[in-house]
């Protein structure tokens, strides 16, 4: 089992930045594959961005690649979502989850809203 708390949501206007984080508690967070996912209004979720366990390996949505960034620090049992370039198609609630996801272990995420 896995628990997460995401925070570091907000409102930014366009082509601003936030820096989001998932901090975990549970299973060994260092043995899991960690991963951000994004609900905007009336869609399904989808998966943004994800790193493994040793945080050399990242993969991203083609939508976020080269303006996000998703790192980690095991011995914070956190995971980060450096979010840059920030468009208003970026608005939706942010979560995390291990990789691939488990149902039971969605937090409460975070929103982001991203005025033009």
């Amino acid at each position: 089992q896995v628990q997460v708390v995401e925070s570091g949501g907000g409102l930014v206007q366009a082509g601003g930045s936030l820096r989001l984080s998932c901090a975990a508690s549970g299973r060994a967070f260092k043995d899991v594959f960690m991963a951000w996912f994004r609900q905007a209004p009336g869609k399904e979720r989808v998966f943004v961005a994800g790193i493994s366990r040793g945080g050399g390996l990242t993969t991203y949505a083609e939508s976020v690649k080269g303006r996000f960034t998703i790192s980690r620090d095991n011995a914070k049992n956190t995971v980060y979502l450096q979010m840059n370039s920030l468009k208003p198609e970026d608005t939706a609630d942010y979560y995390c989850n291990v990789f691939p996801y488990r149902n039971n272990y969605w937090g409460q995420g975070t929103q982001v809203t991203v005025s033009s």
